[in-house]
This record gives C-alpha cells, structure tokens and sequence, in this order.
C-alpha cells in the first residue's frame, strides 16, 4: 500500500467513526442542551401527568427484568471475558483469540467505569426529582449553572445502558478480525440492548433520552480509541472486511 493510500484509507476510517458520529451527536446534544426537548419527550412517552406516575416505574419487566437482571447480565458478560483472557494464557485455543478477548474485556470495563465516574460528577438530577414529574426540583440544563441550594444529584450520563453501548466493542473486534458479519452483528446488538435498556430507564423516570444518547456517544469513542490500541489502528472498514 502507498503513502497516500494509506492516508486516504485513514481520512475514510476518521470519517466514517469519528467525524460523522461527531457531528450527529453533536448536533443532537446542542439541540437538548438550549431547548426543553428531553422533557417533552418524556411527557409524551412516559409520564402520565393524571396519575403523576412513571409507567415503567415499581414494575417487574423495568425494575427488575431490564434494570436489576440487566446489570447482572451485562457484569456476567464482563467477568466471562476477564476470565476468558486469564485462561487464554494456559488455554492453547484461547491464545490466538487473546488481543480480541483482551480488547473486548477491557471495553466492558472501562466503558461502564467512565459512564459511571461522570455521572458522580456532573451533578445532573434525574427525571423523577423534577417538578412537573413528580419532584419538587427545577429543570437545569445540562450544561447550564446549578443553583448552589440544591441537592447533589448524579443521573446522567445513563451508566445502566453504558454496560450496553459497550458492546460496541464487538464492532470493532469485527473489524481487527476482518470480519464483516461479526462487525455489523455486534454493531446491531449493541444498538439494540443499549436502546432497550435506556428505553427502559427512560420509562422509570431515571433518565431522559440526551442522558442516554451521550452514554451512547462515550462508549463508541472508548472502544474507538481502544481499538487504537489493540488492534495497531488497522484502519479497515465494514465495506473492505471479508465475511
């Protein structure tokens, strides 16, 4: 491959992961930073304003099944790939499998304690603290100053669909593989659990629909950035694997 090959392979690679996923969150999260969209939404969706309820919330399919049970499977998944890449140095057929078992760990752990560490920091209440649904506090947009009276509150970014959007990583061990089935399977999983599990937070008043979209953001720019990392920045594409 030529120089200029390989900088236009990587201008494609920076395209296709960064700038353009850049550029949609961004715009999407400028929009719910400067307007009242996340709740809105989340009158229209979730809120029952006559009952003043959250219909997903003290519910066995949201609290326990999606909430309780989901953390538990995703903290599974994170074990069985630590202890896989632990085995994979005594287990000969676990050894070629190592760096893609070693990356895929390593995203299901530092994703999740990312997502997590941020929302202890930010100071951004949750849905069901807020007055209109069923709190007494006001709405403060994310990025706006917080009255210094109120309490300490730690629910964004959405850290239980995190674990999800984690998977991401999946993705890209597709990619260092060259394979384009496995890229695009992992891709759709964790698309689907990271929308389940926020849908599902979103319903229980934990969060609103820009906490999880930039738990979604984060996790994507992690398994990117290790994918750097374990990989050697391969800059292949989902267009130029095999099957």
């Amino acid at each position: 491959m030529t120089g200029r090959q390989s900088d236009l392979q990587k201008d494609r690679f920076l395209r296709d992961h960064l700038l353009i996923p850049g550029l949609l969150f961004a715009a999407f999260a400028t929009l719910a930073a400067t307007t009242t969209l996340d709740p809105a939404l989340a009158h229209r969706w979730f809120f029952d304003a006559q009952t003043g309820l959250w219909w997903g919330k003290d519910t066995f399919w949201d609290d326990q099944l999606l909430h309780r049970d989901g953390r538990y499977l995703m903290r599974l998944v994170g074990v069985a790939a630590l202890v896989a890449f632990a085995a994979s140095w005594w287990v000969a057929r676990l050894r070629p499998w190592r760096r893609a078992i070693g990356y895929f760990a390593a995203c299901m752990a530092v994703v999740p304690l990312v997502v997590g560490g941020l929302k202890e920091a930010t100071n951004v209440d949750c849905p069901w603290d807020l007055a209109g649904f069923g709190g007494d506090r006001p709405f403060v947009h994310i990025f706006e100053d917080r009255p210094d009276g109120l309490p300490r509150a730690a629910c964004f970014p959405g850290a239980h669909s995190s674990s999800a959007f984690a998977l991401f990583a999946l993705y890209f061990v597709g990619l260092g593989l060259g394979r384009q089935r496995l890229a695009w399977g992992g891709f759709a999983l964790a698309l689907a659990l990271g929308a389940l599990f926020s849908f599902g937070q979103q319903a229980r008043g934990a969060h609103f629909l820009s906490h999880d979209l930039w738990s979604a953001f984060i996790a994507w720019t992690i398994c990117l950035a290790l994918y750097r990392w374990a990989f050697g920045g391969r800059l292949t594409t989902p267009g130029s694997v095999s099957p």
